[in-house]
């Protein structure tokens, strides 16, 4: 008979592995129902001939009409599950229930807050891009996107800077560093920047999805090796819905994440990165949303001072579209950039947490 050195060890594998396996299935199932409603609203995308994207219209024309809105099946279910077995484990307390149960206020409470918060803007925009309202062909004016995530980023960062008392940052290998006030506009800035940098990675058939699958999965690690069990799960059932997500959006997609997907799973990644204080191993997690939004800074800066385009298009990876490479190699090569991205910045978030 095998018996385990640390069965508590062994239980929170379970709870961590479970949850996302449950995720995963409940989204699973209801995604069917929700591609449906979908498609009789006519929740279709649609691809804008402005002039200014010339090359993008053109390799995306024959997506207009695919539905948006497809990200609403993973928060929709990780708040689904999360507020079931609280209220279970409220009513009908057990070791069972108590297993189950992942909101907790110091560890889960904020991201999932955040998650449904940013969701719920996302599906606004969504809502009005699909319909046509608002400038340039539907939507909302980009600075007033911006101030809404601006906005629940400063809640975020007001709530820890005041009610969890945290003003350091981790410098990986080398220790804590206390920052004072200025980690208010650090917390902002890994917010609103992580969101808007998934939202432009959001462009091809399972992109996105795949990128984030790897960096929620090195998130699950590393809060599971700090002790933060329910954080940990909360990034398992995030996974998991990614996962059912992602089934039915690789080449060719039935439906898009969408804004309510991209911005609301961009918000709560950056939130958990500064749970865990690892948001200097961020970037290195997560490095193909960089490089994505790097190349729309660079072709803006270089358009607006030189006049000229360093991308055929942007971000990066409608360049590489533009060169000739199909949407699925595009896509598969920048999952396993995130692969090996999100091994190398887990490894150094392990290694550099003790210090």
């Amino acid at each position: 008979m095998i018996a385990f050195s640390d069965p508590y060890l062994v239980v929170n594998v379970t709870r961590v592995v479970g949850i996302g396996t449950l995720t995963f299935l409940l989204a699973f199932i209801l995604t069917p129902a929700l591609t449906n409603v979908l498609y009789i609203y006519k929740f279709g995308k649609n691809i804008r001939n402005t002039g200014n994207t010339p090359l993008y219209s053109k390799l995306h024309a024959k997506k207009a009409g695919t539905p948006v809105g497809g990200g609403i099946i993973i928060w929709g279910t990780v708040a689904l599950l999360a507020l079931l077995f609280w209220v279970l484990n409220e009513l009908f307390p057990s070791s069972f229930t108590h297993a189950l149960s992942f909101l907790s206020r110091p560890q889960t409470l904020l991201p999932l807050g955040a998650l449904v918060a940013s969701a719920l803007v996302g599906l606004v925009d969504d809502y009005l891009n699909v319909r046509g309202k608002g400038p340039h062909g539907g939507g909302l004016r980009m600075k007033h996107r911006l101030l809404l995530y601006v906005m629940v980023a400063a809640f975020g960062a007001w709530w820890f800077y005041t009610k969890l008392d945290w003003s350091t940052i981790h410098v990986p290998g080398i220790g804590d560093f206390e920052i004072g006030w200025w980690y208010i506009p650090l917390f902002m800035l890994v917010i609103v920047s992580t969101a808007f940098s998934v939202n432009e990675t959001d462009g091809l058939d399972g992109l996105a999805g795949g990128v984030l699958l790897f960096s929620f999965g090195a998130y699950t690690a590393l809060a599971f090796a700090m002790g933060r069990i329910e954080l940990s799960m909360l990034c398992a059932a995030i996974g998991g819905g990614i996962l059912a997500f992602l089934w039915f959006n690789v080449y060719p997609a039935r439906f898009f994440m969408g804004d309510t997907g991209a911005m609301s799973l961009g918000t709560t990644l950056g939130i958990i990165a500064m749970l865990t204080n690892s948001a200097l191993v961020l970037p290195i997690i997560a490095f193909p949303l960089v490089i994505e939004s790097l190349s729309v800074i660079i072709q803006m800066t270089s358009k607006k001072l030189f006049h000229s385009k360093v991308f055929l298009s942007t971000p990066i990876h409608h360049h590489f579209e533009a060169l000739g490479w199909p949407e699925t190699k595009v896509t598969m090569r920048f999952w396993i950039l995130s692969a090996v991205s999100a091994s190398i910045g887990l490894v150094i978030g392990l290694l550099g947490m003790g210090s």
